[in-house]
């Protein structure tokens, strides 16, 4: 996983006979899988076999919908979609319709970093949300205080999802851009949330922590255990200081500190 995640790959399912591993289609090229596992693996006792397919576009908001169910997070958030009823009353609740976005607060890096929100003062900073899918982030962000986030993903069907779910959830102090790190340039933010992946993570850390504030806080996830160390040596190159991690289910949710 750690060499695919080299390549591009950006997620992985293991299985009892082998893992899963999934790219950007435009991305996948089988020469640079061919010249990993054939020329780059230590000789071993085992063989490898592998094969490759197209996952074919569906419908995915029905199945989401067919299969979701409302997420509590440490009895103080509730994630819901708009036909849930009876919910829990707990501090925060946000409502989604996620459309083709990533974010239901189910998936790990999601929850662990809501959690790490949670522990994290945002009365009156200001706040950017990079890669905010469907801005779950974001809005608890705004409930917890912030004076202004800035929400930004780099695709169409997040950008135009999450101004839905904002105006869903009555929040008006949250932007929405539809782009990349480019954006960052000569704005300042106290906390920046970023939940991605760890490829783009190590190549836009820069970016993240330039727009940082003195005694900014960066909290990311989005990458696995055995790549918290990468991750902790980049932002310590970048003059960050490590505050702390949590992890759920081999991800990571990692905290730093502008000094």
């Amino acid at each position: 996983m750690a060499q695919l995640g080299e390549i591009d790959y950006e997620s992985f399912t293991q299985r009892e006979d082998g893992i899963d591993a999934y790219i950007q289609q435009p991305l996948f090229q089988m020469e640079k899988v061919n010249n990993l596992l054939i020329n780059n693996l230590p000789q071993a006792t085992f063989s490898v076999q592998y094969s490759h397919k197209v996952i074919e576009d569906q419908d995915w908001n029905a199945l989401w919908e067919s299969n979701f169910q409302p997420v509590i997070i440490t009895d103080q958030v509730v994630i819901r979609a708009s036909f849930h009823k009876d919910t829990p009353k707990v501090p925060y609740e946000i409502v989604i319709d996620p459309k083709m976005s990533f974010g239901t607060g189910h998936h790990s890096t999601t929850s662990l970093m809501v959690q790490t929100i949670l522990d994290t003062p945002l009365q009156g900073k200001n706040v950017l949300d990079m890669g905010c899918g469907t801005s779950i982030l974001a809005m608890l962000a705004s409930q917890r205080g912030a004076r202004q986030v800035t929400a930004i993903d780099i695709d169409e069907w997040p950008y135009r999802n999450s101004l839905e779910n904002i105006r869903n959830n009555g929040i008006k102090n949250i932007n929405v851009f539809m782009g990349d790190a480019s954006l960052l340039k000569d704005q300042k933010f106290d906390v920046v949330l970023a939940n991605i992946n760890r490829n783009i993570l190590l190549q836009d850390m820069e970016h993240y922590i330039r727009c940082l504030s003195k005694n900014g806080i960066l909290i990311m996830s989005g990458f696995y255990t055995q790549d918290l160390d990468a991750i902790t040596s980049k932002a310590t190159l970048c003059e960050m200081e490590y505050v702390s991690h949590k992890t759920d289910n081999n991800w990571v949710a990692v905290k730093f500190f502008k000094k």
